[in-house]
């Protein structure tokens, strides 16, 4: 594990340290603030059967959660990656129209980009994410209670506008660096291939570091190598095997 939280082996490659992006810092404030949020202006009268509730909070906990698993799901298929970071950010764009939705009801509007609160909780800066320590799991909790202090002058306010829109903004926060995330991957992808393609590479060399070329085929040429018997009476004994098999079905026996 590196100081980013980062896991690799030779033929898996890089997951997790999902606790090192900010994307995964503002997905936890959005989902802490949606959980107050419905918890403080949701009630009997205006979400009756609690599907609103529900609907909030799941679409937060959405973008949360599929950005760890698609950080844990990095080392053995980019595409599930890059997969999952594209539901988180199409979970959290869902949410913003739950938010733009409850301003609409109150017969108000977002505000506008122009807005200097909104451009003011924008560029809030979050604090750089703190190396992973043994007790990681703790710091991290401590780290990310302090970034959503940052935004509680706002978010613990008693007006539903001036929270729902807090929490548009931070949405599209989140969505920006999520959107980059995914641009990123892809880019990764095509330049580095994923899983499938390291599997294929580390077995060719496994391959080509059993062939010798002081032993040849007698009937082509070509290098030998070494193969293990799997059946029959020789199964787990060693022998050469021509390297052009298929077409060549050569064997020797080692001790030739």
């Amino acid at each position: 594990m590196n100081k980013d939280g980062e896991i690799q082996t030779e033929l898996i490659g890089k997951f997790g340290g999902y606790r090192k992006m900010d994307s995964f810092t503002l997905a936890t404030i959005v989902q802490i603030g949606t959980w107050k949020f419905c918890e403080k202006f949701l009630n009997m009268h205006n979400d009756p059967k609690g599907r609103q509730f529900d609907q909030m909070t799941q679409a937060a906990r959405s973008g949360r959660t599929n950005i760890i698993e698609g950080s844990e799901r990095a080392g053995t298929s980019k595409t599930t990656e890059m997969r999952l970071t594209d539901v988180a950010r199409a979970s959290l764009a869902e949410l913003k129209g739950d938010y733009e939705f409850w301003l609409l009801c109150q017969k108000k509007v977002p505000w506008n980009n122009s807005c200097d609160l909104a451009k003011e909780i924008y560029h809030v800066k979050l604090n750089p994410n703190p190396p992973v320590l043994k007790d990681g799991l703790y710091y991290s909790g401590v780290y990310l209670l302090a970034q959503y202090d940052k935004f509680d002058k706002w978010l613990s306010s008693d007006d539903s506008y001036v929270v729902a829109n807090t929490m548009i903004v931070l949405i599209n926060r989140a969505v920006h660096l999520l959107a980059r995330q995914i641009n990123s991957q892809s880019e990764k992808f095509v330049n580095e291939g994923g899983f499938y393609e390291r599997a294929k590479s580390e077995r060719l060399k496994k391959i080509n570091n059993n062939i010798t070329g002081d032993v040849v085929c007698p009937e082509c040429g070509k290098p030998m190598r070494k193969r293990i018997a799997r059946t029959g009476k020789n199964e787990g004994k060693e022998f050469w095997g021509c390297s052009g098999y298929p077409e060549c079905k050569v064997t020797k026996e080692i001790d030739e």
